[in-house]
């Protein structure tokens, strides 16, 4: 990464690396534009029921708006205990303990770490519906 003046500039591959020989992943290649994007999201936004147009709020308020959300999507789709049928073809009442109201997405361009903290988050929330493309 090339900075100059505090701000990046450049990313570019090792062309030393016998692995690669200086070529970057499609994540590699495309931090440049997520870091310095003019069109990068900066602020927090939120547009109304019913309402046309977006609005900035205070990003504290924007957590809070979220955080209620999944309490209420939770609390409302939680399954504590399941039926299902034993060897015997009796009903039997199994613990659960989960949601199916909540869906996590994750992806490559966020790194491992973050992928990990938010796989950890997810499973405290009870969420089981967890899908991600990087090898967690």
């Amino acid at each position: 990464i090339s900075v100059r003046d505090g701000k990046v500039i450049n990313i570019e591959g090792n062309p030393d690396s016998p692995i690669n020989r200086g070529t970057l992943c499609p994540k590699g290649a495309a931090s440049f534009q997520l870091a310095v994007n003019p069109l990068r999201s900066t602020r927090a936004l939120h547009r109304k029921p019913g309402a046309a147009n977006w609005e900035e709020i205070d990003l504290s308020t924007a957590m809070d708006m979220i955080a209620e959300r999944v309490k209420q999507t939770r609390d409302a789709t939680w399954v504590d205990t399941v039926t299902i049928k034993d060897a015997e073809g009796k009903d039997v009442q199994k613990k659960a303990s989960h949601t199916l109201g909540i869906f996590s997405l994750g992806g490559a361009t966020m790194d491992n770490e973050w992928n990990y903290t938010q796989l950890k988050l997810m499973r405290g929330l009870g969420v089981i519906a967890i899908e991600n493309q990087a090898r967690i």
